[in-house]
C-alpha cells in the first residue's frame, strides 16, 4: 500500500486539545493504519524548546498506543514554530517553510473560532501550497450569521471539499454504528419510521463539572457546547434516509436534507428548558455551586443543562418527538440514543395487562446495544415481563480523533461537517437562543449529583 504523505501543522499546538486528544488520536491511527507518512509541525504564540516538543509528541502518541520504536522518523522530522497566526508575515513564512512538492499540507486550527477566522482571512491573500486543507475545530461560529460569515471566509481560501470542520462525535464508534445498524439489518430499517417509533431521546449527561474549562464554558453553555453541534449531528444520522453508498457527497447530502426539515416542537419558549447546577456531590466528589467556580461571571446566566424538543417534518418522521438533552454535574452519566417503539396495534385476548413497548438503547459510553422485548411464561403464563437483549460493542481500533484525522490526512471529508450542515444546526436553535436572551425560559437549578430539576420529567 502506497503511504499517504502529508504535513500536519497544528496551530495552537501548546494547548490542551493537542496533547489530550489530537496526538493520542493520531497515535491510534499510526498504530493501526501504518500506511501514512506524517510530517508533524506544531505552532503556537508561546515558545517551546525543540526537545520539549518532541517529548510532548512522543508521550501523547504513546498514549494512543503507537509503539516507541516506530516513532523515530516522525520525531526526527517534527518541529515547533513560534508564531502569531493573526500576523500576515508569520503565516506566509510558515507556509513557505512547510510547502513541499508531493506532500499536501493540512493546517489544523486548534484555536478559538475568532482567531481561526482572522487567520483564514489572512490566508485568502497569501500564496498557498497546492491542495492545502483546512481543519477547523468546533464551534463553527457563535450564531447563524457568524457561521455564514465564517463559511464565506473559508471558501474564499480553498474549495469546500478541502475544508474539514471537526466534530469528533462523528468519529465515535456508536455514531458510526448507526449506519450499519440501520442499513445492514433487515429487522430495523423497515420499521425505522413514525408508524413504529413513538419518540427518540439523544442524551449526553456528564458526571463531570467544568474540569478547568470555565473560561470557554461560561460563554458557551450546554446548548452551544453540546446540543448545537454534537447532538444535532447525531440526530441527522439517526433520522437520515438510506444512502446509495457511503461516501462524503451522499451521506452529507442526506444529513443536510434531514436537518433542513428539523424544527422546534411548538414555540421557542415551550420547546426548551435550561438549568444550572448548585453545590452537591457527584460520585462521592464535592462539587461547588456553579457561580462559585473560578472564573464565573454570574451576569452570563450560563446553563449547565439544556434540553430541546424537535420534530422532523417529513413523511418518515411526522409526529415523532426527538428530545436532545445534555448537561454537567449530573448523577447518572447516561450517554445514549434511546428509541421508544410504539405498543403493538392489537394484543390477542387472554393476555393479562398491556405488553410493554420495545425500547432500543444505543450506549455511547460505553459503546453498547440493548433491546428491551416483551416476553411471557416466565412467571404466570400470560403475564408480561421485560427481557433485555444486551451486548457490549468491541472497542474501535481508533479513537474518535483517529477516525477524524484519517479522513483529513487522506483527503476524505466524509466525517467532517459540511458548511451548509453547520449553518442548519445554528438555524434550528436560533429561536431557542433568542427566547433565552429575552427571558422567556426560566433558568432553573438542580443540585450537582441529581438528574436535573425536580420539576423535569
Amino acid at each position: 500500500m502506497t503511504p499517504t504523505r502529508v504535513t500536519l501543522v497544528i496551530l495552537g499546538a501548546s494547548g490542551d486539545l493537542t496533547s489530550r486528544l489530537l496526538l493520542p488520536g493520531l497515535g491510534t491511527l499510526l498504530k493501526n493504519r501504518l500506511a501514512h507518512d506524517v510530517r508533524l509541525v506544531g505552532a503556537a504564540v508561546e515558545a517551546m524548546p525543540a526537545a520539549q516538543w518532541r517529548s510532548l509528541v512522543a508521550t501523547a502518541l504513546g498514549e494512543g498506543g503507537c509503539p516507541a520504536d516506530e516513532l523515530g522518523p516522525l520525531l526526527a522530522s517534527t518541529e515547533f514554530v513560534q508564531l502569531d497566526v493573526t500576523n500576515r508575515e508569520h503565516l506566509a513564512a510558515l507556509l513557505a517553510r512547510v510547502d513541499e512538492p508531493g506532500r499536501p499540507v493540512v493546517l489544523y486550527f486548534a484555536l478559538p473560532p475568532t482567531v481561526s477566522q482572522r487567520a483564514c482571512e489572512l490566508l485568502a491573500d497569501l500564496e498557498l501550497p497546492d491542495g492545502l486543507r483546512l481543519a477547523i475545530e468546533k464551534p463553527f461560529g457563535s450564531s447563524l450569521e457568524s457561521a455564514q460569515e465564517f463559511n464565506r471566509v473559508l471558501t474564499s481560501v480553498v474549495p469546500e471539499d478541502q475544508i474539514f470542520r471537526v466534530d469528533h462525535y462523528l468519529g465515535k464508534a456508536t455514531v458510526l454504528n448507526l449506519l450499519g445498524l440501520r442499513f445492514a439489518n433487515r429487522i430495523f430499517e423497515p420499521i425505522w419510521n413514525a408508524t413504529n417509533i413513538e419518540w427518540v431521546d439523544i442524551v449526553v449527561d456528564e458526571q463531570l463539572a467544568l474540569e478547568g474549562r470555565a473560561g470557554y464554558y461560561d460563554h458557551a453553555g450546554a446548548l452551544r457546547d453540546m446540543v448545537q453541534s454534537h447532538l444535532l449531528l447525531v440526530l441527522a444520522m439517526v433520522a437520515m434516509e438510506a444512502p446509495a453508498r457511503i461516501d462524503a457527497l451522499e451521506v452529507r447530502d442526506l444529513m443536510s436534507h434531514t436537518l433542513r426539515r428539523v424544527h422546534l416542537v411548538g414555540d421557542s419558549g415551550s420547546s426548551s428548558r435550561r438549568a444550572r447546577y448548585t453545590a452537591g456531590t457527584v460520585d462521592g466528589r464535592a462539587v461547588p455551586d456553579y457561580v462559585d467556580e473560578e472564573g464565573m461571571d454570574t451576569a452570563n446566566k450560563t446553563e449547565t443543562l439544556a434540553e430541546v424538543e424537535l420534530e422532523i417534518r417529513n413523511a418518515r418522521w411526522a409526529g415523532v418527538r426527538f428530545r436532545l438533552r445534555s448537561g454537567k454535574a449530573l448523577g447518572s452519566g447516561v450517554r445514549a440514543i434511546i428509541v421508544k417503539f410504539r405498543e403493538v396495534a392489537y394484543l390477542p385476548e387472554g393476555f393479562e395487562g398491556r405488553a410493554p413497548a420495545n425500547v432500543l438503547v444505543l450506549g455511547m459510553a460505553p459503546e453498547s446495544i440493548q433491546l428491551a422485548i416483551a416476553t411471557n411464561g416466565g412467571g404466570r403464563a400470560w403475564n408480561f415481563e421485560v427481557t433485555p437483549l444486551s451486548i457490549q460493542l468491541g472497542q474501535s481500533e481508533l479513537r474518535p480523533y483517529g477516525e477524524i484525522l484519517e479522513g483529513i490526512i487522506t483527503g476524505d471529508p466524509l466525517l467532517s461537517v459540511r458548511g451548509d450542515v453547520a449553518e442548519e444546526c445554528w438555524r434550528i436553535l436560533t429561536p431557542v437562543l433568542e427566547a433565552w436572551r429575552a427571558g422567556e425560559v426560566p433558568l432553573e437549578e438542580y443540585p450537582a449529583g441529581s438528574d436535573g430539576p425536580n420539576s423535569w420529567d
